[in-house]
């Protein structure tokens, strides 16, 4: 875990593949414990610390989180990304060519609880939620390519199974076709950055989270430096 920012409202946080947002069955510390104990120690904090979870990235997956500090935050970051208005860039390194330079994907999707996955479908179905996210084709190397995504929805593992629909599964992502895993258990998806307007002060907040320390996204983000 990397702090990204950071005020009297809200932390932000780049977010290393194999940590949890959240506890879960596993017990393993979640991020958000771990933020409680950086502020509880930096700011010499007695009692409890209060972290809110605004959002999820999913285990395997890297990148930028933001907390809340305040119950204040909490409340109106949450209604920022309920109504659309928290704007995520992506990243996601794919084996096989998208089918355009650049798109919009539109599925529907349903999740099973009981395997954790999504199912994309072209057309609406019953219990499904509509899809959308946009990409572009931004480097290649060898063997694989580097999208940049944007989601204007946030279903569960969205990205995830809307690019396997289209036959480009996310390197390292067995759950939805990959051939192969990452050798740290990861899958090459990376929240690269986000934007918004602050909940209290309202100025405009962009944060950009470094890829991680790995030969193929260094490589990558190396190919498009400025």
């Amino acid at each position: 875990m990397t702090v990204l920012y950071e005020d009297n409202h809200i932390v932000i946080v780049n977010k290393a593949p194999g940590e949890i947002v959240q506890g879960d069955k596993t017990g393993d510390t979640p991020l958000s414990d771990k933020v409680k104990a950086y502020l509880k120690e930096k700011y010499h904090k007695p009692g409890n610390v209060f972290c809110g979870v605004t959002h999820r990235l999913d285990r395997p997956t890297s990148g930028v989180v933001v907390f809340a500090r305040t119950s204040k935050a909490l409340s109106r970051l949450n209604e920022l990304f309920r109504t659309g208005e928290v704007e995520k860039t992506y990243w996601a390194v794919v084996k096989s060519r998208p089918p355009s330079e650049e798109g919009t994907l539109i599925h529907y999707l349903i999740k099973n609880e009981k395997n954790n996955k999504s199912t994309a479908y072209d057309r609406e179905k019953p219990h499904t939620k509509k899809a959308v996210l946009h990409y572009r084709l931004i480097a290649a190397s060898q063997n694989y390519y580097l999208l940049a995504v944007n989601l204007e929805t946030g279903r569960h593992h969205q990205i995830r199974c809307q690019l396997a629909k289209t036959g480009s599964p996310i390197k390292g992502d067995l759950k939805y076709g990959a051939d192969r895993s990452n050798p740290d258990g990861s899958i090459s998806l990376h929240a690269l950055s986000i934007s918004f307007i602050h909940p209290v002060s309202k100025v405009q907040v962009t944060v950009t989270a470094s890829v991680p320390q790995e030969n193929l996204w260094q490589a990558f983000e190396k190919m498009i430096a400025p």
